[in-house]
């Protein structure tokens, strides 16, 4: 009798009730340590607060945005070298959404090289990128 492939329901619940367990042990030292003199209204707001400031600093890596000004098209690479391989490309005019800045080979006098994260983590010349708002963080 041939062997049947097994479902991977039983190991994805596995991993589910391992992460509620991980979730809650992270969580049973802040609740510990909740000031019993607040009201539970305000222990609630302080408690959103901190989510949110927390949200906003790990979002602000993806902050940065950049528009391509190469024509026809900027073209991404895998390294942030001109001879790296080619990994894709965006059309001239598009929005690009920048992690970091790095230097790198040298592209008519600017050597910085943008780790963009749109759909693949690939490399730009900054020469070819117009920073959008503030200049990208260090890698």
């Amino acid at each position: 009798m041939p062997l049947l492939p097994r479902s991977p329901l039983p190991r994805l619940g596995l991993y589910v009730a391992a992460g509620a367990i991980a979730a809650l042990t992270a969580t049973s030292p802040a609740l510990a340590a909740a000031d019993p003199v607040k009201p539970p209204a305000e222990r609630a707001e302080s408690a959103q607060s901190a989510k949110s400031a927390q949200r906003a600093q790990s979002q602000s890596s993806h902050l940065y945005k950049g528009r391509v000004i190469a024509k026809p098209r900027l073209l991404l690479r895998d390294k942030p070298t001109r001879s790296s391989r080619v990994i894709g490309s965006k059309p001239y005019g598009a929005i690009v959404h920048i992690f970091c800045k790095t230097r790198g080979d040298n592209v008519h006098g600017n050597n910085r090289w943008y780790l963009l994260t749109d759909g693949t983590w690939a490399w730009g010349s900054a020469h070819y990128i117009a920073n959008i708002g503030a200049a990208p963080r260090w890698c």
